[in-house]
């Protein structure tokens, strides 16, 4: 039960009933990545509105745009043709595995003198004079 109202009022878990319809109706499955995330494309070779086809995904639980992979993410904003699964995707050597954002979680990335960074904010340098109102 508590599936179904989360599928009908929201639309950040998972997918919504109109999603759901869509995918039925126009969607064609291509691939699935290693966080489960699955992606689809129009069933029709391009959409008039668009001028290409439309490619969209349906993520695995929360749904973040940067949980989506570099290889996905190309084919996603039709920077290739094809799709990862096909077996001509080579990741290049400077790219690292995908990470997901960690903005509000521990993994969160807190530059030195932060005031949530661990250790002690280093004291001011003294390289500036500090404005006192009034004067």
């Amino acid at each position: 039960m508590k599936t179904f109202f989360l599928k009908f009022f929201t639309w950040w878990n998972s997918q919504t009933f109109g999603t759901q319809f869509t995918i039925w109706r126009d969607g064609v499955f291509v691939g699935e990545d290693e966080f489960g995330n699955r992606y689809y494309r129009s069933r029709f070779a391009k959409d008039p509105a668009l001028g290409h086809e439309r490619r969209w995904v349906v993520y695995n639980g929360y749904a973040d745009a940067s949980a989506i992979p570099p290889g996905w993410y190309g084919w996603m904003h039709h920077r290739t043709a094809e799709p990862p699964t096909s077996g001509s995707y080579q990741p290049r050597a400077w790219q690292k595995p995908h990470k997901p954002n960690g903005t509000g979680t521990a993994e969160a990335y807190r530059p030195p003198g932060s005031t949530l960074a661990a250790g002690k904010r280093p004291r001011a340098t003294g390289d500036y004079q500090a404005w006192t109102p009034g004067q």
